[in-house]
C-alpha cells in the first residue's frame, strides 16, 4: 500500500532561485537595450561621417578647375534615399528620405539650380547601404554638379 502525503502536487522553489530567474530577465533586458543604443549611436556616426566626407568632396572638387569623379558613400540602410532640394518649407538643401527624422544640412559650393533643373527634390537612391554620386566641375563653372552614377 502506497501512502499519500499530500492530496496535491506541491512546487517548491526556493528564494534565490527566484532571485536568480528576475536577475537574468534584468540582465537579458538591459542587455538587449544597450544593443539598440549602440546600434543607434553607429547609424548616427554612420550619417554624419557621410556629411563631413561628402561635403569634404565638394570643396575639394570646388577648389579645382575641374574635374570629375565618382564617389561612394555608407549609409545606415534605415536612409533610403539623399535628397537635394529648393522647397521654402525646407530648412535645408540636402535631405535625408527615412522613416525616422534625420537633421538635413546645407551643402556648401553646389550647383544647386542646375541639380534641381529636371526634377525638385532631387533624390539618390541608398542600395545596399552604399549612395554612389558623380561630382563634376567643368572649367570656367563656379559650383559643383552632382549627379546620380549610373
Amino acid at each position: 500500500m502506497i501512502k499519500k502525503r499530500g492530496k496535491q502536487g506541491q512546487l517548491h522553489l526556493s528564494f534565490g532561485v527566484i532571485f536568480s530567474i528576475i536577475l537574468i530577465i534584468v540582465f537579458l533586458g538591459f542587455g538587449f537595450y544597450a544593443i539598440t543604443k549602440f546600434i543607434q549611436l553607429q547609424e548616427g556616426i554612420q550619417t554624419e561621417k557621410f556629411m563631413r566626407d561628402f561635403q569634404d568632396d565638394i570643396d575639394a572638387m570646388w577648389k579645382s578647375s575641374q574635374g570629375s569623379q565618382i564617389k561612394s558613400y555608407v549609409l545606415p540602410k534605415k536612409v533610403t534615399a539623399v535628397c537635394f532640394t529648393d522647397d521654402e518649407n525646407e530648412l535645408w538643401n540636402f535631405v535625408f528620405q527615412s522613416k525616422q527624422i534625420i537633421q538635413g544640412k546645407n551643402i556648401e559650393n553646389i550647383a544647386l539650380d542646375n541639380i534641381l533643373a529636371q526634377e525638385n527634390p532631387y533624390c539618390i537612391l541608398n542600395v545596399k547601404g552604399k549612395v554612389n554620386l558623380k561630382l563634376s566641375k567643368e572649367f570656367g563653372e563656379t559650383r559643383v554638379m552632382v549627379e546620380r552614377e549610373e
